[in-house]
């Protein structure tokens, strides 16, 4: 077949594409619709897949720090809240004194009791930090400093307190919601539903910087207070110590000298510690794949019985088209170019519908699950809806076109 003839084929061919689909106006924009829903079953299925994958990365990345120092908890089921580092803030000052070294301090996690009824008292986890920072995105109020100076040693002065000094706490904002407290209120704190009767602080922020990271909701304590109603102050128990580098120091060259220093101890960089921690909680992993790959399957089921139903509609035009001598391969093309233009413009319009949902999305999960951007459109998640729209929605239109001009007979009209 010569060139031109080739063009001629086409040409004819997307001709009666397009008067098939103007003379079915309702039909068309029906299925465009149809195509949409596809395309974003898949882009916001997918963007839902990545952000459970990516959540932890990203809480990471806010944490804004570039070493972590940890080690495996005393008791592995404890989910972590024995606080293995021992002397934690002594293992900080040292940190701290190295030079390419701009700051480092512990962070304690343990699982305790709040309420603001010392008889009603719910379930939460707490993150005892030595002080709040301004990238804590506080919703009302502020946050708080510990007493102690330890950058400077006094950790080592005396005995360490055994009892909460500062007694101040930022609240997850849906903790505060479900407690009914503001800023100024407050609230009983334990690690057991008998000890928090005996340890009363006062609500000075509401803010999920911490509950972003650990994919829950947290509330942030001094980290001396968690410690001391943990009973965990002679030991200094921490769950991390983290660090940041200087700007013009190698946080991976750090890492390596401070595991040597800490053979001890687990030192990873950022990007290491969420390698780590995908690892440990597999079934995160997991179900971010599974719900990409089911946005693949259902979207790809979706188009074929899509076009399989487009081929059928037109099976009495399609019997004419034969009837006048027409081949297969030209009745098959004209579904096929049909399927490619539905799937442009069912594709253009599901992504151009992606962030607007997504955005919607996101701020329900926020205010219901306390979840921040769980849904994350990366470009993959856009080329892999308009893939499935064109290049899948044509080639499964062609496959169909195929089989309904196999059963395009004259006896149809006749009938």
């Amino acid at each position: 077949m010569s060139l031109r003839r080739a063009a001629t084929r086409t040409r004819a061919v997307f001709g009666l594409a397009f008067a098939q689909l103007r003379r079915s106006p309702g039909r068309t924009a029906l299925t465009v619709f149809a195509v949409m829903l596809a395309v974003l079953s898949v882009t916001l299925l997918a963007s839902l897949g990545v952000g459970v994958v990516e959540t932890g990365e990203d809480g990471l990345e806010n944490a804004g720090r570039d070493i972590w120092i940890s080690s495996d908890p005393i008791d592995p089921s404890a989910s972590g809240t024995e606080n293995p580092i021992v002397g934690a803030h002594g293992v900080s000052a040292d940190i701290a004194e190295r030079d390419d070294v701009s700051s480092a301090s512990p962070i304690a996690m343990h699982d305790v009791y709040i309420g603001s009824d010392a008889d009603d008292l719910e379930r939460t986890s707490a993150v005892g930090v030595p002080q709040t920072h301004d990238e804590f995105g506080f919703e009302e109020g502020g946050g708080f400093e510990t007493e102690l100076n330890f950058s400077e040693g006094e950790h080592l002065d005396g005995e360490r307190p055994t009892e909460p000094t500062t007694e101040e706490i930022v609240l997850d904002p849906n903790t505060a919601e479900e407690l009914d407290v503001s800023v100024g209120d407050t609230v009983y704190l334990g690690t057991s539903r008998e000890t928090a009767r005996d340890h009363e602080f006062t609500v000075v922020g509401i803010a999920a910087y911490y509950s972003q990271y650990l994919g829950s909701d947290a509330e942030a304590v001094p980290l001396t207070d968690l410690q001391a109603i943990a009973g965990t102050s002679g030991t200094d128990r921490a769950t991390f110590v983290t660090a940041s580098v200087e700007d013009d120091a190698d946080a991976d060259a750090v890492g390596a000298e401070l595991d040597d220093e800490y053979a001890a101890y687990d030192v990873r960089t950022s990007d290491e510690q969420v390698g780590a921690m995908v690892e440990e909680q597999p079934l995160v992993l997991a179900s971010g794949a599974t719900l990409v790959g089911l946005a693949l399957v259902g979207g790809i089921v979706l188009t074929v019985n899509l076009f399989a139903l487009v081929a059928y509609q037109q099976r009495d035009e399609l019997a004419a088209l034969r009837a006048i001598g027409l081949s297969r391969w030209v009745l098959a093309g004209t579904i096929g170019a049909q399927g490619l233009v539905i799937g442009l413009l069912g594709g253009i319009v599901g992504l151009a519908a992606t962030p607007l949902l997504a955005i919607g999305l996101n701020h329900l999960a926020s205010t219901v699950a306390g979840f921040e951007s769980l849904l994350q459109t990366p470009p993959e998640v856009y080329a892999l809806g308009l893939v499935l729209a064109v290049v899948v929605g044509t080639i499964v239109a062609l496959v169909t076109g195929w089989h309904a001009g196999r059963y395009a007979r004259l006896e149809q009209l006749e009938g």
